[in-house]
């Protein structure tokens, strides 16, 4: 059934690598936008069951929620601890941008201490990309403002480690904010997270209060980089599958004596058709195969390359592993299909005629 594809050794690589080269840069686009999603989401998450934002702003680098609200917040019962959180953009010595992040002291101990002291006011922790960068500084200029380097951490967000923590006092002198929002821990988030939404917007008009999770879902931002790599994901898709469905069909045309003998034989269309639809999964799985261990090894090696500064990172879910193969097997049967279904409609003498 498969020796086709050694009768047509040139047109099958050039099918593989086709299949390959597609099914791989979707695999890539669709796993680098989850990446940066899931790495944001995770940061939010981070002694957040719920997230404080400025009423009517679409993106939390925009928002400014004033840190007063943290006492009454931490007061309300169920309430575990609330946080304050900067964030930022700046460049930091010869790296021209990095982010930065200023947090309130006690969300400095989600920023695992790899050597060193946390920061105080005038001071800062490396991420430890970043600090490989700059070859562990002692110091380094933030916007125009110096600071000392009291130590440097790990996250396992990876864009954090290409950025910079500083204390929430220093941050809102370089931002000119009080918080772009506050994360909420709760004690009991199955009983009590309603209700304490209900009592922090109570707190002040000017806010927007959200459970994390339902932020996440509906995070303008979150939408257009899902939307964006979606989109040019899929025009990879179907250019490289149309240039497959190309081949396939010449393979087939090429094979219509073949398949005229068949026929004269008394092989039914049916199971020329159905032998036709075996070689191209087969052909396409071992390509799907191929594009998901390149993919795998490329998403790995992207996230410890210090120039990217952990923010290429990719995540390769279960739904997008079930749809690509789908409708990867699916887009190369119907290039094989319907010259098929075609070549099965004549008669077989004019097939053995034509193929010779």
């Amino acid at each position: 059934m498969f020796k086709s594809f050694l009768r047509y050794k040139y047109k099958t690589a050039l099918i593989l690598i086709s299949a390959t080269s597609a099914i791989a840069s979707i695999f890539l686009i669709t796993a680098l936008g989850n990446g940066i999603i899931t790495m944001y989401a995770n940061m939010l998450k981070t002694e957040g069951d719920i997230i404080v934002m400025q009423r009517g702003v679409a993106d939390t680098f925009f928002s400014d929620v004033n840190r007063s609200l943290l006492e009454p917040i931490a007061a309300i019962e169920g309430v575990a601890s609330a946080q304050g959180v900067i964030v930022g953009a700046g460049a930091i010595d010869v790296v021209p941008i990095a982010g930065i992040y200023g947090v309130t002291q006690n969300r400095m101990s989600t920023y695992t201490l790899m050597k060193g002291t946390y920061p105080h006011d005038g001071e800062v922790i490396l991420g430890d990309t970043i600090a490989s960068l700059l070859n562990h500084p002692k110091s380094i200029e933030l916007l125009g403002s110096s600071f000392q380097v009291s130590g440097m951490y790990q996250s396992e967000i990876g864009f954090e480690n290409g950025g910079v923590v500083i204390p929430i006092n220093d941050a809102e002198k370089l931002f000119h904010k009080s918080a772009s929002f506050l994360l909420v821990s709760l004690s009991n988030i199955q009983k009590e997270s309603n209700d304490i939404i209900k009592s922090i917007k109570r707190l002040n008009d000017n806010i927007e209060v959200k459970s994390t999770s339902e932020f996440i879902d509906n995070y303008n931002q979150f939408k257009i980089i899902r939307i964006s790599s979606g989109v040019i994901a899929s025009i990879s898709f179907f250019m490289g599958f149309l240039a497959i469905v190309s081949l396939m069909s010449i393979m087939i045309n090429d094979r219509r004596y073949e398949f005229g003998i068949k026929r004269a034989v008394g092989i039914s269309k049916t199971t020329i058709i159905f032998h036709i639809v075996i070689e191209v999964m087969a052909i396409t799985l071992l390509a799907f195969i191929l594009a998901y261990g390149i993919s795998l090894i490329l998403l790995d090696q992207l996230q410890h390359i210090e120039k990217f500064q952990g923010y290429l990172s990719g995540e390769i879910d279960l739904i997008l592993f079930v749809q690509l193969l789908v409708g990867s097997i699916t887009m190369a049967v119907i290039g094989a299909l319907i010259p098929a279904l075609i070549a099965a409609r004549i008669d077989p003498i004019i097939l053995i005629n034509r193929g010779q």
